[in-house]
């Protein structure tokens, strides 16, 4: 019996493009992280990046369910003495809406040097147009999400 062992070398990434419109947050990223990592693959290997490319599209429409918009927070700190900041998330949906998608979807990669690498094929767009049509990207449907 032998073992095999897939080539990052062989491995050709593909172009998927994902539409977010009203698409839970966390529900578009852990997909998205999943297909980031290969996970949808057969030749999935956890130590190597056998992931694929992704493009989300309307990130300025995805949903957060519940009460969220209205209480979920973006915390973060200027490194400054006091330096503690913090915005709603209506307000960084409303102004930065493809850096929500962004850090959702970091949020759900390994925290190591494999993870920054894969994160670096997450492309976020707030709306439809994107300037990766050369290659020839396949649309992607999230599983579960709102109709």
């Amino acid at each position: 019996m032998k073992t095999y062992m897939p080539s990052t070398a062989r491995a050709e990434a593909k172009w998927w493009v994902v539409d977010a419109t009203d698409v839970p947050l966390g529900r578009l990223a852990s997909q998205v992280a999943a297909i980031l990592r290969g996970k949808n693959n057969p030749t999935y290997t956890p130590h190597a990046d056998m992931g694929d490319y992704v493009i989300v599209i309307n990130c300025d429409k995805v949903a957060l369910t519940g009460n969220k918009i209205n209480q979920k927070m973006y915390r973060y700190h200027t490194l400054y003495p006091g330096g503690d900041r913090e915005i709603a998330y209506s307000d960084l949906l409303k102004d930065r809406s493809d850096f929500a998608v962004f850090r959702a979807v970091k949020g759900m990669m390994p925290k190591n040097a494999l993870g920054k690498q894969m994160l670096k094929k997450l492309r976020t767009y707030k709306g439809e147009n994107h300037e990766h049509q050369a290659q020839n990207p396949q649309p992607y449907a999230i599983k579960g999400g709102r109709k």
